[in-house]
């Protein structure tokens, strides 16, 4: 306080005082922008976020109703399997008589 400056300025001139005020306002802008530039990008994330989560309910759906008609053909599989044996190579046989049967009656018509 000896050097002249008045009591109220605490010891800064005000041409001092100003350059302070101009670097602190500029900073202050700066730091603003960038936390607006975070807030929007946080938006786009949490959006982004629901989409991913919808998504992933369909798909959650999907494999349900596929594990479902998964489960109903093991268990006619597992039906088919128990029956006789027997009857199954008779079906079998039966399908390959047609389909040999089928085959030359094409090569015939040629």
């Amino acid at each position: 306080l000896g050097d002249g400056a008045s009591a109220g300025n605490y010891g800064y001139s005000n041409s001092g005082y100003s350059v302070y005020e101009e670097e602190n306002e500029r900073l202050t802008e700066s730091l603003r922008t960038k936390v607006s530039a975070i807030k929007s990008l946080s938006i786009e994330i949490g959006t982004e976020v629901k989409n991913q989560n919808k998504m992933l309910s369909e798909m959650d759906n999907d494999f349900d109703s596929a594990g479902g008609l998964l489960g109903a053909t093991m268990g006619r599989l597992r039906t088919l399997s128990r029956g006789s044996q027997t009857k199954l190579l008779c079906y079998m046989m039966l399908f390959a008589l047609f389909v040999f049967f089928v085959i030359y009656w094409i090569i015939k018509l040629r």
